[in-house]
């Protein structure tokens, strides 16, 4: 991202960019940068956007190829393709490009052996975006709030995040939330977040690991029950807490091994920031409890498909079973 800033203030830019990864705010943020730095408004005729994995490429290297109009510059936005996933001869297109034209790439997820990605390392700028760390996380936070000059401390802002969880997109809208709830006063607190956050299934789920963890039976049950009175699918439930058991034992075992954080992060596919949660609450089970609780959550799930439980009663079953003590 350090570098996007600088070819923005230099005006100075590549004729590629590749922007990817899980956190859509900080992709669209950077997307919206360059553009109003490569053209001035998305209104103007020499901007294409084009979204999907069903593009009309011949159509799109047209435009690529055409000169701009009235202007040093054309910028084509391509996004959610899917090109870096998929084998394709688009790096044949943007090698015969003109000069005058810059290319956005916006992805999800890429495929670092595909010849477009490897292009577009060669000849342009790829910056992965995976979200914020906890104190950067915290940042932005505080300066969407300070924008409506509202202040938040440091133990409330860590509570209204684990609430949110860590998409940026959720955080700012709840944070307008909280703007609206919170009216003329200037000091957030965690009675104002309780009011009017909504806790994401995955914050439930942790606290739900967390009461099966120290022994909580009832307060476990308690925080399922809230999750099906929202409407959440007791088989969505039972898949999101297979995976946090897996990731604990991951993290566990990849811990033990003496692996840092960042490593952890990367081979888990978790956010730096919570791989500490993860340990400090991984340190409540054992290896063998942990995987205990996933095969039993297995044997849960294949009971339910085949119609031998009932979807409630299995997460109720394992719910019971494992806190008992892992």
């Amino acid at each position: 991202m350090k570098i996007i800033k600088e070819h923005i203030k230099s005006g100075e830019f590549k004729p590629v960019y590749l922007l990817y990864g899980s956190e859509d705010y900080l992709k669209r943020l950077y997307r919206d940068k360059l553009t109003t730095a490569i053209i001035g408004d998305k209104s103007s005729m020499n901007y294409s956007y084009n979204e999907g994995n069903d593009l009309n490429l011949v159509s799109i290297a047209e435009v690529v190829n055409t000169l701009p109009f009235f202007n040093d510059r054309r910028l084509v936005v391509i996004e959610n393709s899917k090109l870096f996933k998929n084998q394709n001869e688009f790096n044949e297109v943007l090698k015969e490009m003109p000069n005058s034209t810059i290319v956005i790439f916006i992805e999800r997820e890429v495929d670092k052996r595909n010849k477009l990605y490897k292009f577009v390392k060669n000849n342009g700028t790829i910056c992965e975006m995976n979200g914020l760390d906890e104190a950067n996380l915290k940042l932005f936070v505080a300066s969407l709030l300070e924008q409506s000059q509202k202040k938040i401390r440091a133990n409330t802002v860590s509570y209204f995040i684990d609430k949110t969880g860590s998409d940026m997109v959720n955080i700012q809208n709840e944070v307008e939330k909280l703007i609206g709830y919170t009216k003329d006063r200037d000091i957030v607190t965690t009675e104002d977040i309780d009011a009017v956050v909504t806790t994401q299934i995955t914050g439930k789920i942790f606290q739900m690991i967390d009461a099966i963890g120290s022994k909580k039976q009832k307060n476990a049950l308690d925080l399922y029950y809230d999750l099906l009175s929202v409407r959440e699918k007791p088989m969505s439930i039972l898949y999101l807490i297979t995976r946090h058991f897996n990731i604990l034992l991951q993290v566990k075992s990849l811990t033990t091994k003496g692996l840092g954080k960042s490593e952890i992060s990367e081979k888990v596919g978790i956010p730096p920031f919570s791989v500490n949660k993860y340990q400090a609450q991984g340190r409540n089970f054992t290896s063998k409890g942990l995987i205990f609780a996933i095969e039993l959550a297995t044997d849960i799930e294949e009971k339910v498909k085949s119609g031998l439980v009932i979807d409630q009663i299995g997460v109720e079953i394992l719910i019971v079973r494992a806190s008992r003590g892992i």
